[in-house]
C-alpha cells in the first residue's frame, strides 16, 4: 500500500514538474521573439532624438552622413535566459542591437550600439567585439544611396561605349535609367570589394535585362573604386571586354573603332526563345489538367503555435529569423528535457573560380548582404503546403521604417511516406505472426534566403522518435559568366556563349547542446579491427571489429580538420545522468555533407572564414562568442571583426562543461545543362541530425497513437489494432485500413 502510495506521490510530483517545466518554455520563448515593429519603431524614434549622435534617413542619396542600417533583437545572455526558463523567474529586459554607419565624421566609422529597455528605451551603450576589434568603415555592407551612386557610373560608362554594347550584344542602356525598352542592360556586382583592407572597389558584371538575367552576360565587366564618399571622385579603374583588358573605357573605345581588338556579336536576342524563363517547353509526360497529390491535415492540425513558441508530440522550441543570418531555434525541449539551447544558422558561402575578372573575384559570404532579410513570401502549394501555418517576418535594415515580409515562414506536419518503423514477421509458410508499422510525421519550420541569385530553402524538421535534422536546399540561379575557352578549366558551358563557374557552398551552424544538463563532454567513435581467438574452434581466429572511443578533453581536440580522417560517431553526453540501462544519456550529430575547404589555410580571404576549416568544432560556450560570422566579413575577409580561429585558440578544458558545436555543411556545385534554367533540389541538399544516444530508455515514439499492429485471426481474418480513427476521413480514403499478409505461388 505504501509503496503504491509513493508511486502515487512521484507520478504526481513528476506530472507537476512536467506542467512547471513547459509553463516555464512558453513563458520564455518570448525572449527570443524578434523585434516587433512598435519595437522596432521606438528604438528609431529614440537614436533619432538623441542629437549627440547626429543621426538622418538612411534613404538619402548622400554617402557622407550618419544613419542606422540595422536594428534587430539582442538576445539575452545564456545564464540570464535560463533563469526564466528554468526557475519560471522574470525575463531579462528586450534589448536591441542597433548598427549605425558614421559617415559624416573626420573619421568615418561604423558602431554597434545595444539599446534597451524595449518597448520604452532610454539608454544606449556601444557594444565591443572581442580584443577591442574597430569596425573598419569600408567592411560596411553596400546600401541602397551606394548602389543608386553606382548605377550613375554605369549609366556614363554605358554612353561612353554604347555603340559596342549595342553592336556586340544588341542591348543598350540602363535598365532604371534609360529608355531602353525591353532591351536594357542591368549589372551584378561582385564581392569581396578589392584585395586588403580598407578599399572598396567592385567588379561589376553587365547583363542583359531579361527574365533571369543572372545567366545572361554580355561579356563586358569592369572595376570601379567606390570608396570615396563623394561619388563624384568614383573611377573606373580597369575594363574586361572578350578576354581583353583595357586601363579605361576611352582606350576600349579607342581600340574598338580602330579595329586593334577582338570583338565579339552574341547571336540575335529572340523574346519568344529564353532560355533563363521558367515557362514550360517541351514534350510533357504529365496530364496537365490533373493536380499531383497534395497535402491533407483530415481532423485539422496536431501541433500548437503561439508567436514563435511551439509545440508538437513531445518537441518545443522557440524560433526567430536573426535579419543579419537568418533562422534560429531556442530551447529545444523533448519531452520537457532540455536538448539544446540554440540551434542558428550562422553564414552561408559560395566560393567561384573562373576566367573573367568577375568570377575570379567571386567570394560570396552572405551575413554580409543581410540574408536574413531576404526571405521573402513563400507560396502556399510550392514552398510549403497549402496546410501549412504562414507567419509574417518584419525587418528593419537600410530602411527608415520596418519592412514586412509577408508569409517568409511557415510551419507544417507532413507524412514521409516513409514508415518511421516497420516489420513484418513471416512464418515461412506463406503467413505471418504479426506485421507492425508506425507511420513517419515530421514537423517542419521552414524559411528561404534568396541572395541575389541563389535560393536557400531553411528547414528544421521534428521527428517522433527525438531527432532533430537540420537542412538546406539550394536552389535558384548558377552564377554564370561569359564564356571563354580557358573557362572550361572552371566550369561548364550552359549556352552558346555562357560558362557555369564551378564554386562551392558551406554553410556554418551554431548547436548550443544542454544534454541532460549544462555539464556535457564529447568524445568519438570509430571501428578498428582485432583478431581473436575462437573459443568454439581452437586453432582458429576471428577478425571482426572494436568499438574505440576517444575522450576529447580540450578545444584543439575537438577541431577536426577538412581533409583529414574524421570519425564516424561524435557524441555529446552528460557524465553525470544515466539511463535505465546505465548508459551516459547522450545525443550524436550525424552528418549529411560532403563539404571541403575552399582556400588554403590562412590565404588572405580565408580569414575571414576560419570556421570553414573544420567540418566540426567543440568549444566552452561564452557569451562573448554569440556568432561565428559578422555582416562585416563580406568586405573586410582579410582582417575579420570576428574570427572564429580565436574561439579554440585558448584551448581550454571541454570535459564537464557547457559545450557548442560548431558544424559546417556543403556541396561542391560543378554547373551542368541540367542547371538551365534553375538548379533543382533534389541532390542540393546537405544538413545534420541530432540522434539521441541512449538518452532514452526505449524509443521515444511508442508514445504515438499512429503504431498499426496487425495479427492473424481465426479463420484466417486479420486482426487489425489501432489508437487512431479507423477511416482517415473523405479527402484521403473513405476505406478502413486492411491488410492481408499471407504469400504463396500462382
Amino acid at each position: 500500500m505504501w509503496s503504491c502510495w509513493g508511486f502515487l506521490v512521484c507520478f504526481l510530483a513528476a506530472s507537476a514538474s512536467a506542467s512547471r517545466g513547459r509553463e516555464w518554455a512558453h513563458h520564455g520563448a518570448s525572449m527570443f521573439a524578434d523585434l516587433t515593429p512598435r519595437e522596432l519603431k521606438a528604438v528609431r524614434d529614440y537614436l533619432h532624438a538623441q542629437k549627440e549622435l547626429g543621426l538622418t534617413l538612411a534613404k538619402e542619396k548622400v554617402l557622407k552622413k550618419n544613419s542606422i542600417l540595422l536594428i534587430e533583437l539582442h538576445v539575452p545572455r545564456k545564464h540570464e535566459a535560463l533563469r526564466a526558463l528554468d526557475r519560471g523567474q522574470a525575463k531579462p529586459q528586450r534589448q536591441a542591437r542597433v548598427v549605425v554607419q558614421f559617415g559624416d565624421q573626420a573619421q568615418p566609422n561604423i558602431t554597434e550600439y545595444i539599446v534597451s529597455p524595449l518597448p520604452y528605451p532610454t539608454t544606449y551603450e556601444v557594444k565591443t567585439f572581442k580584443g577591442g576589434r574597430p569596425i573598419l568603415f569600408e567592411s560596411r555592407p553596400i546600401t541602397s544611396a551606394e548602389y543608386h551612386h553606382l548605377l550613375k557610373v554605369l549609366e556614363k560608362v554605358e554612353m561612353k561605349a554604347r555603340r559596342l554594347l549595342h553592336e556586340s550584344t544588341g542591348f543598350a542602356g540602363m535598365v532604371g535609367v534609360s529608355d531602353c525598352g525591353d532591351r536594357c542592360l542591368t549589372f551584378s556586382d561582385i564581392a569581396p570589394r578589392g584585395l586588403a583592407p580598407g578599399e572598396r572597389r567592385t567588379w561589376i558584371m553587365l547583363q542583359k535585362f531579361v527574365e533571369g538575367y543572372f545567366i545572361h552576360p554580355v561579356g563586358f565587366e569592369l572595376l570601379v573604386n567606390h570608396r570615396d564618399l563623394d561619388p563624384e571622385k568614383w573611377a573606373v579603374e580597369k575594363v574586361w571586354y572578350n578576354g581583353q583588358y583595357f586601363d579605361s573605357v576611352e582606350e576600349l573605345m579607342e581600340k574598338y573603332d580602330q579595329g586593334t581588338i577582338k570583338k565579339h556579336k552574341l547571336p540575335e536576342h529572340d523574346p519568344t526563345d529564353l532560355y533563363s524563363t521558367f515557362v514550360p517547353r517541351g514534350h510533357s509526360n504529365m496530364a496537365s489538367d490533373i493536380h499531383g497529390p497534395k497535402l491533407v491535415e483530415p481532423q485539422g492540425p496536431r501541433y500548437h503555435v503561439d508567436g514563435n513558441f511551439v509545440e508538437y508530440a513531445g518537441w518545443s522550441f522557440a524560433f526567430r529569423v536573426r535579419s543579419s543570418a537568418g533562422l534560429q531555434i531556442f530551447d529545444l525541449r523533448f519531452n520537457g528535457e532540455r536538448v539544446a539551447y540554440e540551434v542558428s544558422l550562422q553564414e552561408a558561402i559560395a566560393f567561384y573560380s573562373g576566367d573573367t575578372p568577375a568570377a575570379m573575384q567571386t567570394k560570396y559570404i552572405d551575413a554580409g548582404w543581410a540574408m536574413g532579410t531576404s526571405d521573402y513570401e513563400l507560396a502556399p502549394g510550392i514552398d510549403c503546403p497549402e496546410i501549412a501555418t504562414f507567419q509574417d517576418m518584419y525587418h528593419y535594415y537600410d530602411t527608415d521604417k520596418p519592412v514586412r515580409f509577408r508569409n517568409a515562414l511557415c510551419i507544417f506536419e507532413m507524412t514521409t511516406a516513409m514508415p518511421l518503423r516497420r516489420h513484418f514477421n513471416s512464418d515461412f509458410k506463406g503467413g505471418y505472426n504479426f506485421f507492425a508499422g508506425l507511420e513517419n510525421h515530421v514537423l517542419v519550420l521552414r524559411t528561404t534566403s534568396t541572395v541575389y541569385n541563389y535560393d536557400y530553402i531553411w528547414d528544421f524538421y521534428f521527428y517522433q522518435n527525438g531527432v532533430m535534422e537540420a537542412r538546406v536546399s539550394a536552389t535558384g540561379y548558377i552564377h554564370a559568366t561569359f564564356f571563354t575557352p580557358n573557362g572550361l578549366n572552371y566550369g561548364t558551358k550552359v549556352y552558346s556563349y555562357v560558362l557555369g563557374n564551378l564554386h562551392t557552398h558551406l554553410i556554418h551552424y551554431k548547436v548550443d547542446l544542454d544534454i541532460a544538463g549544462r555539464e556535457n563532454s564529447f568524445e568519438s567513435m570509430e571501428l578498428k579491427f582485432v583478431n581473436v581467438s575462437n573459443p568454439w574452434s581452437p586453432g582458429h581466429t576471428i577478425q571482426q571489429s572494436l568499438l574505440a572511443k576517444k575522450q576529447h578533453e580540450t578545444e584543439r581536440s575537438a577541431a577536426f580538420r577538412f581533409g583529414k580522417k574524421f570519425p564516424r560517431y561524435l557524441h555529446f553526453y552528460n557524465p553525470k545522468q544515466e539511463n535505465r540501462w546505465g548508459h551516459k544519456k547522450g545525443y550524436r550529430i550525424q552528418f549529411n555533407s560532403h563539404g571541403h575547404s575552399v582556400l588554403p589555410k590562412g590565404w588572405k580571404e580565408e580569414n575571414g572564414i576560419s570556421w570553414a576549416r573544420y567540418p566540426l568544432a567543440v568549444t566552452r560556450h561564452k557569451d562573448s562568442e554569440a556568432t561565428s560570422s559578422s555582416m562585416y566579413t563580406q568586405n573586410n575577409p582579410w582582417e575579420p571583426l570576428v574570427s572564429f580561429e580565436d574561439y579554440i585558440r585558448n584551448n581550454e578544458n571541454i570535459t564537464e562543461q557547457d559545450l557548442v558545436a560548431w558544424v559546417t555543411v556543403g556541396f561542391l556545385h560543378v554547373p551542368h545543362s541540367e542547371d538551365i534554367p534553375n538548379t533543382a533540389t533534389p541532390g542540393n541538399a546537405v544538413g545534420f541530425f541530432l540522434r539521441p544516444f541512449n538518452f532514452f530508455d526505449e524509443d521515444p515514439s511508442l508514445s504515438s497513437r499512429s503504431t498499426i499492429i496487425v495479427r492473424p485471426g481465426k479463420e484466417g481474418t486479420p486482426t487489425i489494432q489501432r489508437w487512431t480513427p479507423e477511416v482517415i476521413g473523405h479527402c484521403v480514403t473513405d476505406k478502413p485500413f486492411t491488410y492481408n499478409g499471407t504469400y504463396a505461388g500462382v
